[in-house]
């Protein structure tokens, strides 16, 4: 290039839609102040695949049931599901954002599935062998790095007596995460000896976890949906003080993601145990109302015949899109 010759400029009314992230999508990144641009495009991955691409919503398939209940427990109602490519297979075709599984799960697939749909390493797990209700480290986020995930998933259980030995590992993992460019997506589920069984889906508590797993630095979270029990004596005071709305699944919705940072943080909701499909749509509906995120669901998916499945999840992300509300 000669002295004298200027550089061309880029035009100066450039956006975002003009490389495909939606403004919806763009907003949602502009509230991770501190991640590198790395860990953005892989939260953009997720956000930007799919049936929901663009949105903002999310429908994400985790399949760790196998760990945490057994085999029988989590396929024998369907056998197809035995096979980690029936998963893979499933998220894909169903227009799934992302697809969660433990470490086996997606080596099992990692070839033939390799650039279809994003990935999260669940890279801890608890199991019912056991009378312990922990978590142990199963991989790693080379593990992740190696395999093209744009997250690792990671559970806490606020409440817990093993609560803080949790913290500390996902504190040293997600910084990890964060250094190579992948993003930590967090499943924070309340219980312990002191959280009585009701407690363990109360408004109170579930807030809290959620408000937890963003002061650790996730950048999804993925809670229970809440009931209107009120657990923590003295938090019950200050929700009947203040009057906190709390009485419709969609206002506890819209309080988990007021504890959530105040919106600035991604929220999805666990489909729970199978249940009937109304049950499931009206769930996906009072978090769309109250301005959730999306759905993390598996067993309700998975552990119904395929076909099933993919119309239930179709019907599910037409209500994030508005068109069945």
């Amino acid at each position: 290039m000669r002295a004298n010759q200027k550089v061309k400029e880029m035009p100066k009314n450039t956006t975002s839609r003009s490389w495909g992230i939606t403004p919806v999508v763009q907003e949602i990144l502009s509230k991770y102040e501190s991640d590198s641009p790395g860990v953005k495009a892989n939260i953009a991955r997720i956000l930007m695949h799919g049936k929901l691409a663009g949105t903002g919503k999310m429908v994400i398939l985790p399949v760790d049931q196998g760990f945490e209940h057994g085999p029988a427990r989590s396929f024998a109602v369907n056998p197809d599901a035995y096979d980690p490519h029936y998963h893979y297979q499933l998220a894909v075709d169903s227009g799934c954002n992302a697809y969660a599984a433990p470490l086996g799960s997606l080596e099992a697939g990692a070839d033939t599935f390799a650039g279809a749909i994003p990935l999260i390493l669940k890279i801890n797990s608890s199991n019912s062998l056991v009378s312990v209700k922990d978590q142990s480290v199963n991989g790693s986020v080379k593990d992740a790095l190696r395999l093209g995930c744009a997250a690792i998933g990671f559970t806490v259980y606020p409440g817990s007596e093993f609560m803080l030995e949790q913290q500390e590992e996902i504190r040293a993992l997600s910084e990890e995460a964060k250094s190579y460019g992948i993003a930590t997506v967090m499943w924070s589920y309340v219980r312990g000896p002191k959280i009585s069984k009701e407690g363990e889906t109360a408004i109170d508590t579930i807030a809290y976890g959620a408000h937890m797993a963003a002061l650790l630095g996730a950048h999804i979270i993925k809670v229970k949906l809440p009931t209107d029990h009120l657990e923590q004596p003295e938090a019950k005071k200050v929700y009947e003080e203040k009057k906190i709305p709390i009485k419709t699944q969609a206002e506890r919705v819209r309080h988990i993601m007021q504890c959530s940072f105040n919106n600035r943080r991604l929220v999805v909701f666990s489909g729970g145990a199978t249940k009937d499909e109304d049950s499931v749509f009206e769930d996906a509906r009072a978090i769309y109302e109250g301005g959730g995120n999306g759905s993390i669901i598996g067993r309700n998916c998975f552990q119904r015949p395929r076909d099933e499945s993919i119309a239930m999840l179709d019907k599910i992300m037409d209500i994030y899109l508005g068109k069945d509300a």
